[in-house]
């Protein structure tokens, strides 16, 4: 989160805090649990109105930022997302609005229109099952015929794609990827709701058979979207990076407190040398991630050249320490912190869901290992491996 937040920086993020600690206390969290839709009836616009959706859009199409970066600006939204455990599609949304706007032209611009506004809800169809669950290893078919496009395939796990009315489905024609808005409601398209450890998130599989869509429906050039496609990872995994350090934040205040109300043999929880060490580790991991983070929005947000390596180390980082912190603070709080009826499970949930939004730690190692790896080839001064992804 930002050390010095302008004053519009700080009163939206207030204003976002205000609003969950009103409609999404984890009381309500718990009575949402087999709610098909996980959020309260209007909940996603009364948002919109607050400006989650608009942050990554350009001011023609309706949206603007509140400081300098709109990326910068929705990670503060997103740690709050992340401190309350909060539903909604605050990623998807916004990762399929940002690469509308930006290559979707005037074809697109009602559908931006409309989730500016928190009429419509949008998923990103990206990741696959297996054999091609690997990053990159995209194989939807999408086939141009004619003036037309058809789609055949699956893709899942897709979060939030059972409330959402507008998919964005990247598949593979015979040029290369491409992106195409697909409105759910099109004949051909099937989403089936998926399990998931997640209680506040609804994650589903999309089928796509035989669905067909007029050329137009293509987000950018048809063959083309490769550089979209990691442009709008990117954007996914900064915001994905906010929410889990502000689950980091949350479950580290929660179980500091406990250790000074818990008393065991007089004293208090926390006045135990041994537990001084795990918190003293916990904190570093936490403040680590808050900065890499932070350098990971504005790299992505000012399309710094470091920006691809950068976003990997983030994502890499918070992956492997958030669950560490997370499970650390489980243990401290003893047999209450593996009960349903205690709010930690809500943010453990949110940080080992994160984890693999795009792609895993061991994931992201690899492909910042093979960009080094191509920099060291190509000049004579190796680049540094980031300290953070050093092994421990």
């Amino acid at each position: 989160m930002l050390l010095n937040p302008t004053d519009d920086q700080a009163l939206l993020q207030q204003t976002t805090a205000t609003f969950l600690d009103e409609l999404v206390p984890p009381d309500v969290l718990r009575s949402l649990r087999d709610d098909p839709s996980g959020q309260p009836e209007g909940y996603w616009a009364r948002g919109a109105e607050l400006g989650w959706t608009s942050l990554l859009v350009r001011e023609d199409h309706g949206g603007g930022a509140v400081g300098d970066h709109g990326l910068v600006d929705l990670t503060l939204i997103a740690t709050e997302f992340g401190r309350h455990a909060a539903p909604g599609p605050l990623g998807p949304t916004n990762v399929v609005a940002a690469l509308l706007s930006r290559r979707g032209g005037d074809g697109h611009a009602d559908a931006v229109h409309a989730i500016v506004a928190g009429t419509s809800m949008a998923a990103w169809c990206l990741h696959e099952p297996a054999p091609s669950h690997r990053w990159g290893h995209w194989v939807l078919d999408a086939r141009v015929d004619g003036d037309e496009i058809v789609l055949n395939g699956t893709k899942r796990p897709v979060d939030s794609a059972n409330v959402a009315d507008l998919l964005l489905v990247t598949g593979r024609t015979d040029d290369g990827l491409t992106n195409v808005l697909v409105p759910s409601a099109t004949p051909g398209v099937t989403v089936r709701p998926m399990k998931s450890l997640e209680l506040t998130r609804r994650y589903a599989a999309v089928e796509f058979d035989d669905v067909r869509l007029p050329r137009t429906a293509a987000v950018g050039d048809v063959g083309a979207a490769d550089a979209d496609v990691e442009w709008a990872a990117r954007l996914g995994m900064v915001i994905a990076a906010a929410e889990s350090v502000g689950a980091m934040q949350a479950t580290f205040d929660m179980t500091v407190q406990w250790g000074f109300d818990r008393y065991s043999f007089g004293r208090p929880l926390a006045s135990y040398q041994a537990l001084k060490h795990r918190f003293a580790d916990m904190k570093s991991w936490l403040e680590a991630s808050h900065a890499i983070a932070d350098a990971a929005a504005l790299a992505v947000a000012t399309d710094e050249p470091d920006a691809v390596e950068i976003s990997l180390a983030a994502s890499a980082y918070i992956g492997q320490y958030g669950p560490e912190l997370a499970h650390d603070c489980v243990q401290i709080h003893g047999g209450i912190g593996v009960t349903f009826e205690h709010d930690l499970h809500f943010f453990l949930r949110r940080i080992i869901a994160n984890r693999a939004s795009y792609g895993t730690p061991d994931e992201h190692r690899r492909r910042l290992a093979d960009i080094l790896e191509t920099h060291a080839t190509a000049h004579a001064t190796p680049r540094t491996i980031p300290a953070v992804l050093q092994p421990r």
